[in-house]
């Protein structure tokens, strides 16, 4: 089975609220497998249009599956509600090769 990745482009439009969910992701993620690949830092948009967000994070999954399931875990569920209250993006998955 190939890995799998969640990407997500953010924009943070209430750091208090967004910080909130920062803080209690990784246990969450990591409880689901999942590894932080790239979390913030610098970005630079080399061709085409900008992302949405300020904010791009990649995580590393074992399987398109498991991404899922983390995505749509109670626990996450609840961390989503955070996460939108504070920002506004764009979160997918891609399954690798």
């Amino acid at each position: 089975m190939s890995s799998a990745y969640v990407i997500a482009s953010v924009h943070v439009t209430n750091a208090i609220e967004f910080e909130k969910y920062r803080l209690q992701v990784p246990s969450v993620t990591e409880g689901y497998g999942g590894k932080y690949l790239a979390r913030g830092g610098k970005q630079k948009t080399l061709e085409g249009e900008p992302f949405i967000g300020n904010r791009t994070v990649i995580v590393e999954f074992e399987n398109y599956e498991r991404a899922l399931e983390w995505y749509h875990s109670n626990e996450y569920s609840q961390l989503v509600k955070l996460r939108q209250a504070g920002s506004y993006g764009t979160l997918m998955v891609v399954e690798g090769v």
